[in-house]
């Protein structure tokens, strides 16, 4: 982000905004190279074009116009003879790498993601997201309707949730809860991280029916499957009861205030006394602070779903709404924060 953050002095204005303008063009053209799973192919070592064409299905020119551009962001380097290695972030590009951010390069390359960004303007005129206006469908029930795109979606947030993980199971001790409920936890893998690190404590894994139908290789992998419960149904509606640990993971974002509270109102109603909520967001920083990157998470929550990256006071005001206080913000080391509430 730090290319869109400084602006070298030398670059006159004009330039400069063309070079903001064009930036989408380069994330087109990291999800193009994901989606063709080059970093894949060059795995094993460098590699000449006209070897990555036939491998990948590619036209020659075109796969060499497009790897010539990645080699110009860091992700390749062109050797000699239309030659190209992996660099040290084109590693990230991998589909096997622990920090692989692949999926959801693949994401933001869908129409699903970067035809809603063509209505920016709209949201901002209106108030209101714009994924329904430019896709006919609001977000969810589109997904649920396109499982294709579902799926890609999902795996992109697995992506993410990989790099929350183990920061966040490190920032906090949860050593003293008995059952911890991991609310639109998807296929789980946090609360397996957690659960593998405290024996102590049996899980719930809650989401949407069709999502927790593939839940259940995270757990297996841990060796904690013995002490997870996997539920399905809808979180506006009502959650598990009787834990006094509820994970949200980069959930409460993708909603707006009125539903958000809700969430938030359905889990205090379920809680043991003396439970806890640990929200996993990215918290918005203070009014004049730096955080081009969260900033942009917002502008994205407001396209597609009339969702919002909270501040600190945000987040105390939602939560006061649905009975519950704010009681401390711990930083994870990574992007993500723990946003931990109890009742009020």
């Amino acid at each position: 982000m730090t290319v869109l953050q400084s602006a070298p002095t030398q670059i006159p204005p004009f330039a400069r905004i063309l070079q903001l303008a064009m930036s989408s063009w380069v994330a087109a053209a990291v999800s193009a190279a994901a989606e063709l799973a080059v970093a894949d192919a060059l795995a094993q070592g460098p590699r000449g074009v006209e070897d990555l064409a036939k491998e990948l299905d590619a036209d020659t020119t075109n796969l060499y116009r497009l790897l010539r551009t990645c080699a110009d962001i860091g992700l390749f380097e062109e050797q000699e003879g239309r030659v190209f290695a992996l660099t040290e972030v084109g590693q990230a590009l991998r589909s096997d790498a622990p920090d692989s951010m692949r999926n959801f390069a693949r994401w933001v390359g869908l129409p699903a993601e970067r035809s809603t960004w063509t209505g920016l303007a709209e949201s901002v005129r209106t108030g209101r997201s714009v994924f329904e206006t430019v896709h006919g469908k609001p977000v969810w029930e589109y997904m649920r309707d396109n499982p294709e795109v579902s799926e890609v979606f999902d795996l992109a947030m697995t992506d993410t949730s990989s790099q929350v993980t183990t920061p966040v199971v490190k920032a906090y001790d949860y050593s003293s809860f008995r059952k911890v409920v991991d609310v639109g936890g998807g296929h789980g893998q946090l609360l397996a991280a957690i659960l593998s690190a405290n024996p102590q404590a049996q899980g719930v894994l809650f989401d949407q029916p069709e999502v927790t139908a593939g839940a259940g290789a995270e757990f297996e992998k841990a060796g904690v499957q013995d002490r997870v419960e996997i539920v399905g149904g809808d979180f506006l509606a009502s959650v598990p009861e009787g834990g006094d640990a509820y994970l949200v993971v980069n959930v409460l974002h993708n909603w707006e205030d009125k539903k958000a509270e809700i969430i938030l109102s359905r889990i205090r109603e379920a809680m043991a006394d003396d439970g806890r909520v640990l929200l996993v967001e990215v918290v918005m920083p203070a009014d004049g602070d730096e955080g081009l990157t969260v900033k942009l998470m917002d502008l994205n929550m407001m396209a597609h779903a009339d969702g919002v990256q909270r501040s600190e006071a945000q987040y105390a005001e939602l939560f006061a709404k649905a009975g519950l206080k704010l009681s401390r913000i711990l930083p994870s080391g990574g992007l993500c924060s723990i946003v931990e509430a109890v009742r009020a």
